[in-house]
């Protein structure tokens, strides 16, 4: 994906949405995998409550597990503000997620700064392309950790 094409993706909803729709539906097609700039990666689908909207939101996210904790990354490719699922989050920190074929409720708990802190490396060491995105904005990218409710 080049720049331009991110680019476009967090400044225009409706592009954002389709390329989103695109790759829920290939994940649920093929139990979880996605090809393009996903393949490879591990990925879930995130369902949050809107913070202000209440209506339900789906985001196709990468995960990590890292020390036994699977953390998603608030990243937005760097942009210069926190993606919607950041915010539904932090205002209700439950979601159901789908990872392969599984589905199943979680907790979510944003790490602390200083967990942030520490864990931010093995994060770039396990997804490089984390540091390149950190290094865009001028945010703390937040991590959040999901547990199985």
């Amino acid at each position: 994906m080049t720049e331009i094409d991110k680019q476009k993706l967090y400044s225009d909803t409706s592009a954002l949405d389709e390329f989103n729709r695109n790759i829920v539906e290939e994940f649920r097609a093929n139990g979880g995998k996605v090809g393009g700039p996903f393949e490879g990666g591990t990925l879930l689908l995130l369902h949050t409550v809107g913070a202000k909207s209440g209506q339900p939101r789906l985001s196709p996210l990468a995960y990590l597990t890292i020390d036994g904790k699977m953390l998603i990354v608030g990243s937005y490719a760097g942009a210069p503000k926190h993606p919607a699922w950041v915010h539904n989050l932090r205002a209700n920190p439950r979601a159901h997620i789908e990872v392969g074929t599984e589905a199943y409720d979680v907790t979510v708990r944003e790490l602390p700064d200083d967990e942030r802190e520490a864990l931010y490396p093995k994060v770039v060491e396990i997804a490089p392309v984390f540091a390149e995105y950190q290094a865009n904005t001028s945010r703390a990218i937040p991590l959040f950790e999901l547990t199985r409710a």
